[in-house]
């Protein structure tokens, strides 16, 4: 079974609260339940993590290389300055798709730029939670396409 991890950054605890015309009324609990119960159909083990610690964010990442097949990550504000989290996501094979939940194009000069995309291999934006399970079927798919061709 294969393992993927989904990581969220800072205020993504708030979800459900924080700016609900941005970000919805969905929590990040009931995001993480229904994308468990995808991910179990989809035969994936899927294990979530929250921090608004960029050095734990970090860490994690660098697990991710040694213990999962997938990342996930919504990196939050981090997405725009954090070269530490460009550089962790850099430092490990696994691959790793970034999601946003609101158009980050569609807001703020300084959200339009990702300084962690560069590493990814994709960034899924705009479709609210949607685009988590998105992402998954994504890794999915370059997880067991590689497999297939090892």
């Amino acid at each position: 079974m294969n393992r993927v991890l989904l990581i969220n950054g800072p205020n993504l605890n708030r979800l459900g609260k924080r700016e609900p015309t941005v970000y919805g009324v969905e929590t990040l609990e009931s995001l993480e339940k229904k994308l468990d119960i995808f991910a179990k159909d989809q035969q994936v083990e899927l294990h979530c993590y929250q921090s608004n610690h960029e050095g734990e964010i970090i860490d994690k990442i660098h697990l991710a290389a040694d213990n999962y097949d997938g990342v996930i990550i919504n990196p939050g504000a981090f997405t725009h300055y954090s070269y530490a989290i460009l550089d962790a996501i850099s430092s490990i094979s696994t691959p790793v798709i970034e999601v946003h939940i609101s158009n980050v194009h569609a807001r703020e000069s300084f959200r339009h730029v990702s300084v962690t995309a560069p590493a990814t291999i994709g960034q899924i934006v705009g479709l609210g939670t949607y685009g988590y399970k998105l992402a998954l079927l994504a890794l999915i798919e370059k997880i067991r396409g590689s497999e297939n061709n090892e």
